[in-house]
């Protein structure tokens, strides 16, 4: 068993680092993803900062190439083995000089450096120094043995699915919802639970109402309150063009009680309010987006 997993070592540690690699080197928010890095501290200036998180994802390209086409050779398993070791050290530095920078390990991952991020590191090191005891190649091992390789190789990736924040999506927000719809609330009382506004604001963010209002928002949250099953949160606006725009309030309804972790896809509903007149806006804030069912107003 422990030759099997050695040899199929290449395949997901290179499938690994050919995702991670290319989000860094090819992602179109590397900028703002290496700004919120500890990077940005070291190099002292934001471009560095890109262009050394692109390079250290152009070197995890190079690296997973070799382990996906050469696994018989030792070199892209070592190399692998260094990446992670450079890891966990600039995980450390980060976590001691600047623990709420960004951990920057993947191209969705833009949280701060937890557990998580150092057990992901320390999984390349193990993978790579497995890699370079290889004396099969994974395809070989693959077709002698598919029923136990399969196993493998699920039993690996799950592993790394639980160490990836950014995969989080995929299992742990379903799984989350799954136990309050079975179990309902852990402290107990659904209907006795506030849900915090932060949560609110989180799901209104992610929702085709802010999409659509985005334009018009000129602030962040002003005012909140909750009212018949409802919680309304107040931004600041402009809404018209050029001269004409004019000041107003942008009021979002969201369903009180919904989190990320009971749906997807809340109600929510928007109102635009001229501040000079204190009447409603009669505009559709979809319009311009081909394709888009019109949003109602509250």
């Amino acid at each position: 068993m422990v030759s099997l997993a050695v040899n199929l070592a290449p395949l997901p540690l290179g499938v690994l680092l050919a995702l991670t690699g290319a989000g860094k080197a090819f992602g179109r928010q590397a900028a703002r993803q290496a700004a919120g890095t500890v990077l940005v501290r070291v190099l002292n200036d934001g471009r560095r900062a890109t262009a050394a998180l692109r390079a250290t994802g152009a070197a995890e390209l190079l690296v997973a190439a070799g382990l996906l086409a050469a696994p018989g050779t030792t070199v892209p398993g070592l190399a692998a083995a260094a990446l992670g070791l450079a890891f966990l050290g600039y995980l450390g530095y980060a976590r001691v000089t600047a623990p709420e920078s960004s951990c920057g390990c993947t191209a969705r991952d833009e949280g701060p450096v937890t557990w998580r991020a150092f057990v992901r590191a320390g999984l390349v090191v193990a993978g790579g120094a497995a890699a370079a005891g290889a004396r099969t190649s994974w395809w070989q091992q693959a077709a002698g043995r598919p029923v136990a390789s399969a196993v493998c190789l699920a039993v690996v990736a799950a592993a790394l699915a639980a160490v990836s924040k950014d995969l989080d999506e995929l299992w742990l927000v379903p799984l989350r919802r799954t136990r309050l719809r079975v179990l309902g609330h852990p402290l107990g009382g659904d209907r006795d639970v506030e849900v915090p506004v932060a949560a609110s604001v989180e799901l209104l963010e992610r929702s085709l109402a802010w999409v659509a209002a985005a334009p018009v928002v000129r602030s962040g949250l002003i005012d909140h309150w909750d009212a018949d099953g409802w919680r309304f949160l107040r931004y600041a606006g402009v809404h018209g063009p050029g001269g004409a725009a004019r000041p107003v309030t942008v009021l979002f309804a969201v369903d009180a009680r919904a989190t990320r972790d009971t749906t997807a896809s809340p109600a929510v509903r928007v109102t635009l309010i001229d501040d000079r007149t204190d009447e409603p806006v009669p505009v559709d804030l979809l319009d311009g987006l081909p394709g888009r069912p019109s949003l109602p107003l509250a």
